[in-house]
């Protein structure tokens, strides 16, 4: 098959289109014919050498965590899935024109949404939902503040917050608070702006999707003893202050991708989609991703 291969750590000049072996199915696996691979950060930190420490790669290697597709093929023992099924999945070496993933990473796709577009959610949709759901677990009440909340990841945390009853703050750029009054929170807050963030109210929690200064204007709003979740590691300072912090991975979870997919359909979650390149063109829409912007990068075969 083809397969977009990062050959060696470096820029986007060490992703090529080559050849390689087809995946083999297993029992308990499932096997995809890739429509769309969708671009996330993780991929680029990833081919610069940043993850090799906690994401070690055997290069050449396939990049790329999500994609959506149709099914062509199912493992002994698969129930749920069969050929023809329009799915999407949290996988590895999506960067390519076949995926094989245990069965239990997929969900199918919405008839109403566009399959290529589904790309666009799994890695983005899991991780916020699983920061809030997972590893902060505020209850109805709680203030918690979201960093990025306009980014695919923070919009999701959002989603999930609001649906648990919590007193959701957006924080986002200045430039950013017009666009991010549509997200439904019920506040926003312009972080590079001092006398904005003063005005806060006490925060229980910070679910932090981007780090660097934009949680570090706030962790003094958040109450001693307060938890500071975070998706890009952990913020400079916060247990100086007094604040537990929690960090992690998303993983994959096909039963809550499902209900997050129904979520996208119906129009209560939006995870823009920013441009769409061929996936032989890869490099150009790694390097256009890096530059960030609005809206997810796809990949299509």
């Amino acid at each position: 098959m083809k397969a977009v291969v990062l050959k060696a750590y470096g820029d986007v000049d060490n992703l090529v289109v080559s050849e390689m072996p087809e995946p083999k199915v297993g029992p308990g696996d499932v096997k995809v014919r890739v429509t769309a691979a969708s671009i996330n950060p993780v991929d680029w930190k990833i081919r610069r050498g940043d993850m090799r420490e906690y994401m070690p790669l055997t290069l050449p290697a396939i990049l790329g965590r999500d994609v959506s597709g149709e099914v062509i093929e199912v493992g002994q023992g698969v129930e749920g899935f069969k050929r023809g099924d329009r799915v999407m999945g949290l996988v590895s070496a999506g960067y390519a024109q076949t995926v094989v993933a245990p069965s239990d990473v997929w969900a199918k796709v919405p008839d109403s949404l566009e399959l290529k577009d589904a790309a666009a959610l799994p890695l983005v949709t899991l991780t916020g939902v699983q920061l809030i759901e997972e590893q902060m677990k505020p209850v109805q009440g709680d203030t918690v503040l979201i960093t990025g909340a306009l980014g695919a990841v923070g919009r999701a945390a959002l989603f999930a917050a609001k649906a648990r009853g919590v007193k959701v703050w957006a924080g986002v750029r200045a430039r950013q608070v017009d666009e991010a009054r549509k997200l439904g929170a019920d506040g926003v807050v312009a972080l590079d702006d001092p006398k904005d963030v003063a005005k806060l109210p006490t925060l229980d929690a910070v679910a932090d999707t981007v780090g660097g200064e934009a949680v570090a204007a706030v962790l003094d709003k958040v109450k001693r003893g307060g938890l500071v979740g975070s998706v890009v590691g952990e913020p400079k300072g916060a247990r100086d202050k007094g604040l537990q912090v929690v960090t992690f991975f998303s993983h994959p979870d096909g039963r809550r991708l499902a209900q997050l997919g129904e979520s996208v359909a119906k129009g209560e979650l939006r995870i823009p989609i920013g441009k769409t390149f061929p996936m032989d063109a890869a490099k150009d829409a790694q390097k256009h991703a890096e530059k960030g912007g609005a809206g997810k990068v796809l990949l299509v075969n």
